[in-house]
């Protein structure tokens, strides 16, 4: 939550220059918008992006222990194992957490009409239905699902090496002291 308070300007500044004609710079972006709008302006939809966090690291850490902890022990330690049960636990955790990026997104915008999340829910809806939450999902999935799914893997296959070395160094400190004993 911290790094995504410290980043989102940078994300709101992305948007802008995206998606509005005109700029060229992510300064102009910038000037632009402390002029116009104020500071504020730079954190429009923070609280979307901070709402959807914990729910979706959750979502995908318990479906990834979960569905890994199902699998016959012969292949819970295997990387294709933690890769495949990594996208299945992302793909979850993104389609459940997707409406608030559209949100976020929304709120994101020049002269946006909502103030709050459950504004913006109800206005998305209201204006597309409940596909108008999931706009855009497939070109967000082809992006985040293989950095989630790797992230994952690779936080799985580091927590395996941290504890084989753990074990390697508690066999090297016991064979050590059995050798200064004699």
């Amino acid at each position: 939550m911290t790094s995504t308070f410290v980043t989102y300007p940078l994300d709101v500044l992305r948007l802008r220059l995206a998606v509005e004609p005109g700029y060229k710079t992510m300064t102009e972006v910038a000037v632009n918008m402390l002029r116009e709008e104020g500071f504020a302006s730079f954190y429009n939809g923070l609280g979307p992006s901070l709402i959807g966090i914990a729910p979706y690291i959750a979502v995908n850490f318990c479906v990834f222990d979960l569905v890994k902890k199902a699998l016959p022990e012969k292949y819970q330690k295997r990387t294709e194992t933690s890769l495949l049960t990594a996208l299945v636990s992302a793909t979850v955790a993104t389609s459940m957490c997707y409406p608030l990026d559209t949100v976020r997104r929304q709120m994101q915008m020049k002269g946006t009409p909502y103030a709050t999340v459950l504004d913006g829910i109800q206005g998305i809806v209201a204006r597309d239905g409940l596909v108008g939450l999931y706009r855009g999902f497939i070109a967000n999935a082809l992006k985040t699902l293989p950095n989630s799914s790797i992230r994952l893997t690779t936080f799985d296959t580091v927590k395996s090496l941290i504890a084989a070395s753990q074990k390697e160094f508690q066999k090297i400190t016991e064979e050590n002291r059995k050798i200064h004993q004699m």
